[in-house]
């Protein structure tokens, strides 16, 4: 195209070429014009990202935008919540236990989007600010930790072992699984707290503390469907 611009008396000359050059500007321009609007955003394709949020603690909190977060990662890096422990982050350890509506959650292996519109509960939420839970004052009253990392963990499981048992959730351990009442028998607490590690062997304490602390909730019993 320069050398026939370069040259309008060759294009005079000739017809067809003028006619192909008239040709070949009009569709360059088209090609201009069609590639300066895909320059152009498309920001009204794109859908916009809904406002997902989780109460934890009472308190709304909006999810991270990356469906990869795990809630553990969320409650430790996003909002400092330090009370639930990464100890093995497979689940295996039970230091990271939450409760989400009154369940037994391992938060090393939950991610946080799956809990959209839930309620999660961290041993920081267990009781009023200022206070402590009564099972969090047994365990001071019975040496019921040593290095204290997984006590968290064993706090939340115990109380989501009790909103088990009101359910009538049976254990492996359960000898009827018809019955509408289960005992918080010596079997059923170690059984239902197995999946909760204490390194330092603190064992006793911690069945004596929770032992104590739901003794006069010695039987529960079946929760309406």
């Amino acid at each position: 195209m320069r050398a026939a611009s370069a040259a309008p008396g060759a294009l005079s000359r000739n017809p067809d070429a003028a006619a192909q050059f008239g040709v070949l500007r009009e569709r360059f321009f088209q090609v201009r014009i069609a590639t300066s609007a895909l320059r152009q955003p498309f920001t009204h394709l794109i859908p916009t990202r809904k406002h997902m949020t989780i109460t934890i603690n009472g308190a709304p909190v909006e999810l991270p935008g990356d469906p990869r977060v795990s809630l553990l990662d969320l409650l430790r890096e996003h909002l400092h919540l330090f009370g639930a422990k990464k100890g093995c982050n497979q689940g295996a350890c039970g230091a990271c236990t939450v409760l989400v509506d009154g369940e037994r959650v391992l938060s090393c292996l939950a991610l946080a989007v799956q809990y959209e519109g839930h309620e999660v509960t961290t041993v920081e939420g267990l009781a009023p600010q200022g206070d402590l839970h009564p099972l969090q004052k047994a365990f001071v009253e019975h040496d019921g930790f040593q290095c204290g990392y997984c006590t968290p963990g064993q706090i939340c499981s115990a109380v989501g072992m009790v909103h088990e048992l009101r359910q009538g959730v049976p254990s492996h351990v359960t000898a009827d699984l018809c019955t509408e009442r289960i005992a918080l028998s010596h079997d059923e607490l170690r059984e239902r707290m197995s999946g909760n590690v204490c390194r330092c062997g603190a064992y006793n304490g911690i069945v004596a503390a929770i032992s104590e602390t739901f003794e006069s909730f010695e039987t529960f019993e079946k929760e309406p469907a």
